[in-house]
């Protein structure tokens, strides 16, 4: 064969099959049962017996929703307490404030966030962090860690006094002398 009859028999392949996909009027739906094209209704829902609607067990995803649990009506953002740091967070916090000494900001940090990963719920760990972050000149940074600790704080009175006193020397540093003031007005009224 030569290569025009390998084109032609492939030519006329193609239009079979696409002629062979096509249908009149469109749409090549036919609705079950043999109903007429131009009736368009939704088949009914299959029925149940009675009996059946009897032994018919709920799935999970019917049944109704648990009611939530009760919550305090404390503010939300603040816990009750800090949580108590591990010996193992305690040590890595004694090794940062030696690094800190030192002068040595970015191993501080390190230490931190090795100590944030065993206690990442303990306000004292990120005012740690805040601090470690001042000493590098990094005040934005110091001050978004300052404020999640002051959100873990909870009620220990001492620790958010020492927070929001923190906020307020970070913001000065900032420029920001009106939050430093409203930070140190927090502080004082603890």
């Amino acid at each position: 064969m030569n290569t025009t009859t390998l084109r032609n028999a492939g030519l006329l392949a193609l239009t079979l099959t696409v002629a062979g996909c096509a249908s009149p009027g469109g749409s090549i739906y036919v609705p079950a049962g043999g109903a007429s094209r131009d009736v368009e209704e939704a088949p009914e829902p299959p029925r149940t017996s009675p009996r059946e609607e009897e032994t018919r067990t709920e799935r999970k995803s019917e049944q109704p929703p648990e009611p939530a649990p009760d919550r305090r009506t404390s503010s939300p953002s603040y816990q009750d307490s800090g949580d108590q740091l591990s010996p193992a967070a305690q040590s890595l916090i004694r090794k940062a404030d030696g690094y800190l000494a030192q002068g040595d900001a970015a191993a501080a940090v390190a230490q931190l966030e090795r100590a944030q990963r065993i206690a990442p719920r303990s306000a004292e760990v990120y005012f740690k962090l805040s601090e470690a972050y001042v000493a590098m000149e990094q005040l934005g940074s110091a001050e978004q860690f300052t404020l999640k600790g002051l959100s873990l704080a909870g009620s220990d009175a001492r620790l958010q006094r020492a927070g929001w006193l923190l906020l307020a020397d970070i913001r000065r540093a900032r420029g920001n002398v009106a939050g430093a003031d409203q930070a140190e007005q927090r502080a004082g009224a603890l």
